[in-house]
């Protein structure tokens, strides 16, 4: 049942440890199959150099696994979460990349100090409130889904297509699980720069919204001409 789907999903989940973003067993990717309402995802625990396509769980969007002789990832509901509230989105990826990491872990957001950042995201990337101990003893993978999306009851997920969960790690998503896959890619790269910028001093003062604009939207707006034409 959907190969494809489960394909996509296996080959999203690969790209993480080839690009650095996930150490031991952390991290994982999946794809929905928006039409069917059904996403593949990670199976838990299992180690990346043993993963299999085969090996992905099929899950519905109430959270309930359909297919799949493993458990899912733990993060499947979070996961669950961030489909039904993003409507745009058809992939999303979960890292503990260590400079992402490390800004979810001090509880602030990445600054935009350059096109870097801009080409990916218009604007800082934002980070949650931390979980109340009601929610932490609750249904917990739920309530992370449940703060990022509240994160952005203001805040477009399109633009910004990345949070940082307060103590915890960084979540990205895009409209396939290839494109979330790139986003939490940048989205890594862009906290190490800014670590990297900082330590060296800043000048220049605040990051120039029109700059910020002209990079985010010659990539994404509707007159973007960054690329080829399809």
């Amino acid at each position: 049942m959907l190969t494809e789907l489960k394909r996509e999903a296996y080959e999203a989940n690969l790209q993480l440890p080839a690009h650095g973003l996930v150490h031991l067993n952390f991290g994982n990717a999946s794809a929905l199959d928006r039409a069917r309402g059904i996403l593949a995802i990670k199976p838990s625990g299992v180690a990346y150099d043993v993963l299999r396509a085969s090996d992905m769980v099929l899950v519905d969007l109430e959270g309930k696994r359909v297919e799949g002789r493993l458990r899912p990832s733990s993060d499947t509901p979070t996961h669950v979460v961030l489909y039904r509230a993003f409507k745009g989105i058809g992939g999303v990826v979960h890292t503990h990349s260590v400079y992402a990491t490390s800004f979810a872990q001090a509880g602030r957001p990445i600054p935009v100090l350059g096109t870097t950042h801009a080409d990916y995201f218009n604007g800082p990337v934002p980070v949650t409130r931390e979980l109340r101990p009601a929610e932490v003893k609750g249904a917990y993978e739920v309530e992370t889904g449940n703060v990022i999306v509240e994160r952005f009851s203001s805040l477009d997920p399109g633009e910004l297509p990345g949070v940082l969960v307060f103590r915890h790690g960084p979540f990205s998503w895009g409209p396939t699980a290839a494109k979330a896959v790139e986003n939490a890619v940048a989205l890594e790269l862009c906290a190490r720069l800014a670590v990297t910028s900082t330590s060296l001093g800043l000048s220049g003062g605040k990051f120039p919204a029109v700059l910020l604009g002209r990079h985010f939207n010659r990539k994404h707006g509707s007159d973007a001409y960054y690329g080829q034409l399809k």
